[in-house]
């Protein structure tokens, strides 16, 4: 058996074509979509994830506002920010790029956020909204990892799903959106006993625990859908995930590659989320 790629890449492509035409439409309603970013200060990652974002917003038709911020900046100052970007009418979408510094509180910065704008999916609010199965802005990798899984047209319903990772990014929201599918859900973490035990009793396996190729063969069952969260650079300088990619596409019946699988696919949602926050402005005139 080799394992069906579901690549997150082509999917992404497809759906920003979308997206394209709803900005289009959108505009001719007199809304231009907009997403503002708050980059505080200069960790060459966070840096590359921004440019990502600005580069994807020109491509989808969405205005992208990129305030790039001294790291020594205090708190009360960039909670004033966030502030403004709350009250500013051309701005439907807010994301703080994550970490901060550490004089700053991440609780207090994602709080800040108004929930109407809080495209990433982060506010306790949209959380809470979404564990209730009520409207919410989905967190992205998460809400594009249930988009990779109905692109493929896999039923979930009835389907034993194990999470193995427990972030409030990624891990517990991406079981409350299996759970929501009616699928069972397991959630493993460090503290897991005999973590193969869970893992292959899996039909999907999602793999969040950002641990470089720590998924073997041997976690699978044959046939199950394996989806890889992490993304880790070797020394070679190649990227690679959470999952032995090789071995485990021989067990599997479906995989997600890295790169290409789930990165791009967190990138699109946060578009669709602004997109779709701008269409709400619109329903509430």
């Amino acid at each position: 058996m080799t394992a069906e790629v579901i690549s997150g890449k082509e999917l992404a492509g497809t759906i920003r074509e979308t997206l394209k035409t709803e900005t289009a439409s959108l505009k001719e309603k007199g809304i231009v979509p907009g997403l503002a970013v708050l980059l505080v200060g200069d960790d060459p990652a966070s840096a590359s994830y921004v440019r990502g974002k600005e580069k994807a917003c020109i491509e989808a038709g969405i205005t992208s506002e990129v305030q790039r911020l001294e790291a020594s900046i205090t708190e009360e100052t960039l909670l004033n920010k966030i502030e403004e970007l709350n009250r500013a009418a051309h701005i439907h979408g807010i994301l703080v790029q994550l970490p901060l510094p550490s004089h700053i509180s991440e609780d207090k910065v994602i709080e800040a956020v108004s929930p109407k704008k809080d495209v990433d999916g982060f506010h306790p609010v949209n959380v809470g909204n979404m564990v209730l199965g009520r409207q919410a802005f989905l967190s992205c990798t998460p809400y594009g990892i249930i988009e990779m899984l109905r692109s493929k047209n896999l039923s979930l319903e009835g389907k034993h799903a194990v999470v193995v990772g427990r972030s409030n990014i990624v891990g517990k929201p991406v079981a409350q959106l299996l759970l929501r599918e009616n699928a069972t859900v397991t959630c493993c973490h460090s503290r897991t006993r005999d973590l193969k035990q869970h893992t292959r009793q899996a039909d999907i396996l999602i793999a969040a625990a950002g641990m470089q190729e720590f998924i073997s063969a041997d976690h699978i069952k044959d046939g199950a859908v394996v989806i890889d969260v992490g993304i880790h650079r070797k020394e070679d300088g190649s990227l690679t995930g959470d999952v032995l990619f090789e071995e485990a596409s021989k067990k599997a019946s479906y995989i997600t590659p890295v790169p290409g699988g789930v990165g791009p696919m967190t990138i699109t949602m946060l578009l669709s989320n602004t997109v779709e926050s701008a269409k709400r402005t619109m329903s509430r005139v």
